[in-house]
């Protein structure tokens, strides 16, 4: 077996489309108001839907572990609840660390994965990952690009 999968990188924001710089910045800004407590690890998720909507979210911790919430599942719970029919076209991700922006990009967690993952499949269109780093950025086309032999329904 050989798994092949394709992820772009960029050096800078400038060399995105103004939408997905539009996503990366809403993503740095929620970043920003997470509730991190524990971790000081800030992380902001801004998705943009089919109707050209923009939902945001961040993780939410909690003393209780593992009560908390990531921001992609966040914003994507969010969005699936209030906008049922309308399918993720973007998801951009942006971490910051001690309220330094990370130099490379951070990807999704497991459990995010899979839930981007149903997400994509429930509306039948693929999902376009950015994780932002201030050094790098990094985008897929895909979420199965992030989530090789991915568990699914056994239909």
């Amino acid at each position: 077996m050989h798994i092949h999968i394709e992820i772009e990188e960029y050096s800078s924001i400038t060399e995105l489309s103004k939408t997905e710089q539009l996503l990366v910045q809403k993503a740095k800004e929620i970043a920003l108001q997470a509730y991190a407590p524990y971790s000081k690890f800030q992380v902001g998720a801004a998705l943009l839907l089919e109707n050209g909507v923009i939902v945001t979210g961040n993780n939410q911790e909690n003393v209780a572990y593992p009560s908390g919430l990531c921001a992609e599942r966040t914003a994507i719970f969010y969005a699936n609840a209030q906008f049922p029919d309308q399918a993720v076209h973007t998801l951009a991700i942006a971490v910051f660390r001690n309220n330094e922006f990370a130099p490379m990009p951070i990807t999704p967690c497991g459990s995010c994965r899979q839930v981007m993952l149903e997400t994509q499949n429930r509306h039948r269109h693929p999902m376009r990952v950015i994780m932002a780093g201030e050094k790098k950025i990094y985008i897929a086309n895909s979420v199965q690009d992030i989530l090789p032999l991915s568990f699914d329904s056994l239909e």
